[in-house]
């Protein structure tokens, strides 16, 4: 039998697993909406009954899996979910080993999103490659030397948590896409005549979707919310240039696509927040593998010699 990688994304509202190749790509894919009610359990069971299905037909030489929440590196242990009941504790690289019998690799999703960037995305050929992205929460990932960097357990690169005051105002609690969903609904409030409120009101939750129709047509609200929001990633992110110095900075997430004026936005105003010597600073790029960033990510993981 042929041997094949294996990439899973694990997520709070999607499941993917992907059979490939070491360069990231995508032979075959399959791909679940997460119910919520059957917890980590349910998932699990996607995920058994897959393997079950590719093993039939191939040998597997190894596994890559990007988990959405804090785990072990090291072991493959989740600590939890904040989205799924069920995982807290669970030794996930010991339950896929044992239905496998082949090397497994468990990594936080934002890391592994950041490695398939760097590998086959808006990071090949760059290094290093820090990735953030933004979507219910904000996470990020540093690629050096193509090797995700890892602190001491439990530490990661977790952009999201970093202040951006003493007060307590972090990089997610101002970047986040439910983050921008507070800031339209206020215009909604406080500027009603406007077309960002006028395009939003009525359409309860996931609101920053309307900023890209109201950019595209010079709304003056959707404009202030736009710069207020990359002045905050450039800040935040000035820190992480300061710290590690990597060659570009790749956006993710749902809200990376606003496009052009986000990116544009970003690499504009994060040289006004550094010191004079890394001038110009690394490029920003918007992330170019969308949802397959994970799986790919997945790939290059299991592929990963010992």
């Amino acid at each position: 039998m042929t041997p094949l990688l294996v990439g899973i994304e694990i997520g709070g509202t999607k499941l993917q697993v992907v059979t490939g190749e070491p360069s990231g790509a995508i032979t075959a894919r399959f791909r679940f909406a997460v119910d919520r009610a059957q917890g980590a359990a349910g998932i699990r069971q996607h995920i058994q009954t897959t393997l079950a299905q590719v093993q039939q037909r191939h040998r597997l030489a190894g596994l890559g899996v990007g988990f959405g929440g804090p785990i072990d590196w090291a072991t493959g242990r989740i600590c939890c979910s904040h989205h799924v009941e069920g995982w807290s504790d669970f030794p996930l690289g010991e339950w896929l080993h044992s239905l496998t019998q082949a090397p497994v690799r468990v990594d936080n999703d934002a890391n592994v999103a950041a490695l398939g960037e760097a590998r086959a995305g808006a990071g090949a050929g760059r290094d290093p490659v820090f990735y953030i992205t933004l979507g219910s929460g904000v996470g990020g990932g540093l690629v050096n030397r193509g090797t995700i960097y890892h602190g001491a357990v439990p530490g990661e690169a977790e952009i999201g948590h970093v202040r951006l005051d003493r007060v307590g105002a972090t990089i997610e609690s101002r970047c986040a896409g439910w983050a921008v969903d507070r800031r339209v609904r206020e215009v909604i409030v406080g500027e009603p005549a406007g077309l960002l409120a006028r395009l939003a009101t009525g359409q309860e939750g996931a609101e920053a979707r309307h900023l890209g129709p109201a950019l595209e047509q010079g709304d003056a609200a959707a404009q202030r919310i736009l710069r207020e929001t990359c002045e905050d990633l450039a800040f935040g992110l000035s820190h992480v240039v300061h710290l590690f110095h990597p060659e570009v900075v790749v956006i993710g997430g749902g809200l990376s696509l606003l496009g052009e004026p986000l990116r544009a936005g970003v690499a504009a105003t994060l040289p006004q927040f550094l010191m004079t010597a890394f001038a110009p600073g690394p490029s920003v790029a918007l992330a170019a593998l969308g949802e397959d960033a994970v799986p790919v990510g997945a790939l290059a993981l299991a592929a990963r010699p010992d």
